[in-house]
């Protein structure tokens, strides 16, 4: 072999040898992309996995509610506890809470706050396991009349449904609502059932709060 030959094969081989090392370089940028955008959600979950659920952030924490609060790594710090009749719980280091009225991320990110005295980063979800507070009865002229608990803002018509319908003699015109204040003062607010099926513009499909009586005559 010449050495003009051997020039031009030692080239040729230098210039695969460049062009594999460029490919393989090229081939492991977008790997090195995919890996980096995947972690994003990942991250994300497990942010969210410190909150609650989205039933959980719309429910108001009642009386006789179980919740349970669990703070990150403190296993001291997290328990389960019912929800008094005066609305507050007690908890280490916070100590007695007012959480009646609350959602559970509204009582979180107070447990939060609270605690930030004594933990450098606290980390609260606070999750309602039993819904005992939220209830409303039915009573009179339907076809299951009792009581029925909710978890989400239910209205006269949603009550009717829950409790089978009206009978046949029911009074749908003078049905009403007892409402039981925080005082214990007692409200009755009446309510023409006939109109809201008519779908007749009326204020009269109230939102039941907790401990209301729908009455049918």
């Amino acid at each position: 072999m010449t050495i003009r030959s051997c020039d031009v094969l030692c080239s040729t081989i230098l210039s695969g040898f460049l062009l594999c090392f460029g490919v393989a370089g090229c081939a492991q940028t977008p790997v090195q992309t995919l890996t980096k955008d995947s972690s994003q959600p990942l991250t994300a979950v497990a942010t969210e996995s410190h909150s609650p659920s989205a039933p959980d952030r719309d429910y108001v924490i009642g009386s006789d509610d179980i919740l349970a609060v669990n703070v990150w790594q403190e296993h001291e710090l997290s328990l389960v506890i019912p929800v008094r009749p005066d609305g507050k719980i007690s908890l280490p280091l916070v100590g007695e809470l007012y959480v009646a009225g609350l959602t559970a991320w509204q009582l979180q990110d107070t447990i939060s706050r609270q605690l930030k005295e004594y933990l450098e980063h606290p980390q609260v979800t606070v999750i309602v396991q039993e819904t005992k507070s939220q209830r409303f009865n039915v009573v009179g002229e339907v076809q299951k009349p009792g009581a029925f608990e909710f978890g989400h803002p239910l209205t006269i018509i949603d009550a009717i449904a829950l409790a089978g319908g009206l009978r046949d003699f029911a009074q749908s015109k003078k049905m009403y609502v007892i409402r039981i204040a925080a005082d214990g003062s007692r409200e009755k607010i009446p309510i023409n059932y006939n109109n809201l099926l008519k779908g007749k513009p009326s204020t009269q499909n109230i939102v039941l709060h907790s401990r209301d009586t729908v009455v049918v005559p």
